[in-house]
């Protein structure tokens, strides 16, 4: 890893799980970690109930447009993290990769897209612990 750690977030459409998973880190991390979310399949938007759900814990990502899984964000990322995207995800030796296994918020109210947004916080929160934590290789 580089001096700064870099994590990429990737789900289908980059509407729902992966933007509040980027947004929470980017947010957390005060800056500490280099974040990117892309999806093999972007929407036109990102989800509005999503944005709802992150503004509520006080976080804007109305400004936040999907974007389409490249071969270079993944080349430019210490850390894949892949939120149902299946085998759309390009594997590159050397990269450390997590799935993590949600719930799409697609088509679901706003209490079923709190609980999502809660447990990526909290993923989000063990990932930065885990990220920043001082390294004991020589």
């Amino acid at each position: 890893m580089t001096d700064q750690p870099s994590v990429l977030f990737v789900c289908v459409h980059n509407a729902g799980r992966s933007q509040m998973a980027a947004a929470f880190l980017n947010h957390l991390s005060g800056g500490s970690v280099e974040v990117r979310s892309a999806g093999s399949e972007p929407a036109d938007q990102v989800n509005p109930v999503a944005v709802e759900a992150m503004a509520e814990v006080g976080i804007d990502i109305t400004a936040e447009r999907p974007k389409i899984l490249t071969d270079q964000a993944v080349q430019d990322s210490d850390v894949v993290i892949t939120m149902g995207c299946g085998d759309a995800c390009p594997f590159y030796p050397g990269k450390r990769y997590e799935d993590w296994k949600l719930d799409d918020p697609a088509g679901q109210g706003i209490d079923a897209v709190r609980a999502i947004r809660d447990d990526i916080r909290g993923r989000v929160e063990a990932l930065i612990a885990d990220l920043t934590a001082p390294s004991y290789e020589s």
